[in-house]
């Protein structure tokens, strides 16, 4: 009887230990990850989107839709919550609220508005025209051209603009086409555990390049590089060409 008592308490006495061990790794990792979305429990965050036409209603496209279903399971697993508004409704800083601002500058003003303030390095091309310019993004010196369904590139960023630490970051999914922000998105939530680890809760810039989006749509991606020194450097000014003189 006395072996069998000891038994039985050593036995309860290791299901405690586990389910213990258990709940402290479980709490460690679900500290780090509000610490990396600054989400801590209850928490506020915005998700900002791009309208879909001209509607005055809220209608969000089908590939943000997309990209808001790979953020929200992220936001609740911290025990935050989430409002959801239109790229043109946001008047506020930030730094107060987390934030997720989906979308590309040329039709998202709060995009527009983040990456001139924040990431000087970074020019999206714009133009109306067809070219093979049409699109491209160039960061620092580098350029990186559309090719749809092929190549398309998309940055993904974590932003603080060097506030306090205790200050709420701001998650950029800028790409050149809405597919390719739904991969910056389910990137995030596949792989932020190794980029709290190497980043910490500082800032990064990251280049991706989906591949073949027409055949894979949103799961094949690449980091092309980390290019968070380039993309918050003002963009060098091209050599100034000389002017030739001929002697009269």
């Amino acid at each position: 009887m006395r072996l069998l008592a000891l038994g039985l308490l050593a036995a309860a006495l290791g299901v405690a230990l586990g389910w213990y061990f258990r709940t402290f790794l479980w709490k460690r990792r679900l500290r780090r990850k509000q610490a990396f979305f600054g989400l801590p429990a209850n928490a506020e965050s915005l998700l900002v989107v791009n309208r879909e036409g001209s509607n005055p209603e809220l209608m969000v496209t089908r590939h943000d839709v997309f990209s808001l279903l790979e953020l929200a399971p992220l936001i609740k697993e911290c025990g935050a919550h989430s409002h959801l508004v239109a790229h043109d409704a946001v008047q506020q800083g930030f730094g107060e609220r987390t934030e997720f601002c989906v979308g590309n500058p040329a039709i998202n003003r709060r995009m527009a508005a983040h990456m001139h303030s924040l990431l000087p390095g970074v020019r999206v091309n714009a133009d109306p025209e067809p070219g093979p310019d049409r699109g491209a993004f160039q960061i620092g010196s580098e350029r990186y051209r559309l090719e749809g369904g092929r190549t398309e590139y998309v940055i993904v960023a974590r932003l603080t603009a060097g506030q306090a630490p205790e200050a709420r970051p701001v998650f950029l999914f800028c790409g050149q086409r809405a597919i390719t922000n739904q991969a910056a998105t389910r990137y995030l939530a596949r792989h932020h555990d190794r980029l709290a680890r190497k980043h910490g809760n500082g800032s990064f810039v990251l280049l991706l390049k989906v591949v073949n989006s027409q055949a894979y749509g949103p799961d094949v991606v690449e980091l092309v590089d980390d290019v968070t020194r380039a993309a918050q450097e003002p963009i060098p000014a091209p050599p100034q060409q000389r002017n030739s003189h001929r002697a009269k």
